[in-house]
């Protein structure tokens, strides 16, 4: 049986979520990245070297429901 990694098995590699890349500069608006490998990357590029780090993972923000009267309820 395999082992389920976190967030599931079926992450696709980008640079974005790789160990071997972190950000270039301290603008969060900044899309470079940095990677020991290969240099200047972009967040969505990847190469045979991915190596999955969850800590670089952010989650989807989770939605409100529309409905104020529903968001009030206790269940």
């Amino acid at each position: 049986m395999a082992k389920k990694k976190l967030f599931g098995n079926n992450i696709k590699p980008a640079c974005k979520y790789c160990q071997f890349s972190s950000k270039i500069g301290d603008d969060e608006e900044s899309e470079k990245l940095s990677c020991t490998k290969f240099g200047e990357v972009k967040p969505y590029d990847s190469c045979k070297k991915f190596e999955y780090s969850p800590l670089k993972r952010i989650p989807k923000k989770e939605f409100g429901l529309a409905n104020s009267e529903v968001n009030k309820m206790d269940f």
